[in-house]
């Protein structure tokens, strides 16, 4: 199934978590082999790091914090004309598909 969220995407969150429901982000990956999404400052995990040494090169130990993927169906596209999430349509115009706001009928694409 074709992804209709795109990398630099402002996506708000619909369900999971309750510190991390309403939280609007920008997409910095898609991962669609999984149907996930990684969102900027959303799903903030924690994961102590020990020092490990390979090719050379050493990893600093510590605590790292990280964005940890989303499910595709638990955020929805912010529309940038209405500015309220909404659903993504598929219209095709001269050979290309374009994604369409379903609410005000907009082209999201540039």
């Amino acid at each position: 199934m074709k992804v209709k969220i795109r990398k630099g995407d402002q996506v708000v969150v619909i369900s999971g978590r309750s510190e991390d429901k309403g939280k609007r982000g920008e997409v910095i990956k898609v991962l669609p082999d999984e149907n996930r999404v990684v969102v900027q400052g959303v799903n903030v995990r924690t994961k102590h790091q020990r020092q490990v040494q390979s090719q050379g090169r050493t990893v600093n130990p510590g605590i790292v914090r990280f964005e940890a993927p989303l499910h595709i169906s638990n955020v929805m596209l912010v529309c940038p004309k209405c500015n309220k999430p909404a659903r993504v349509g598929i219209s095709r115009e001269g050979g290309k598909a374009l994604r369409v706001c379903k609410k005000c009928e907009a082209i999201i694409d540039d």
